[in-house]
């Protein structure tokens, strides 16, 4: 069974490979360990392997793995859906947000932000393949909300994340992600990130210029949803 130093390793070899097919530096392309159900003992693995950025899903599951993870350096990315009686807690425990996808949302991170950190990082979803099981705003609702957003204190606005719909047929997946990275360009507010790309399209949203790639089930394995 391969370890979860081994899997970062194939990840990295990914990730390097899939740099060099398209002429980037691959130091420009970071990974985010997506730990959503695995537990704390798998996060500790995969610091000591070099994981160095985590993200989670569910809000009360994330934070009980940050209370047994004090003494690591990590920083923590909260990439789920977000409900209005989370955000308090979102903005005194994450480092960067990647799924905000409506102003009141972004108003109430920034006012909650603790006066005592740094400003929270934050990417807006945006629902590029207009599924309505997605979370995001729309591409035509994008500019006004990046607008906005981008003049709240107490807030980065970065860049944008997308989910585009899942498919094995790379040149859909190449213009999904290019679409991504369209709109952001398109914006003109100099933002730096794109978080884009999972486990099954990596390659594709580097070559479209992701600058995260999410990645849960090539690092961790399978998810175990029976897990609390």
């Amino acid at each position: 069974m391969s370890t979860i130093a081994d899997n970062l390793s194939t990840l990295a070899g990914r990730i390097q490979a899939a740099a060099a097919a398209c002429g980037r530096d691959p130091a420009s392309i970071q990974l985010l360990a997506v730990s959503k159900t695995k537990p704390a003992e798998a996060v500790r693995e995969a610091f000591a392997a070099g994981v160095r950025d985590v993200g989670e899903n569910y809000l009360q599951e994330a934070l009980g793995k940050q209370q047994q993870l004090t003494d690591l350096p990590l920083t923590w990315h909260f990439i789920g859906p977000i409900q209005s009686n989370k955000t308090r807690a979102i903005a005194e425990h994450f480092d960067w947000v990647h799924s905000v996808d409506r102003l009141k949302i972004a108003q109430r991170l920034s006012e909650q932000r603790p006066a005592n950190l740094a400003p929270l990082n934050l990417c807006l979803q945006v629902n590029v393949s207009g599924e309505d099981s997605k979370s995001g705003c729309t591409p035509e609702d994008l500019p006004a909300l990046a607008a906005a957003v981008a003049a709240l204190p107490n807030l980065r606005l970065r860049g944008l994340m997308a989910i585009p719909e899942p498919t094995d047929d790379r040149a859909a997946q190449d213009a999904a992600f290019a679409r991504v990275r369209d709109l952001q360009d398109s914006l003109g507010l100099g933002l730096d990130t794109l978080s884009m790309g999972m486990s099954h399209d990596l390659e594709s949203a580097i070559a479209q210029g992701a600058t995260w790639v999410r990645i849960g089930t090539a690092l961790f394995g399978a998810r175990d949803y029976g897990q609390a």
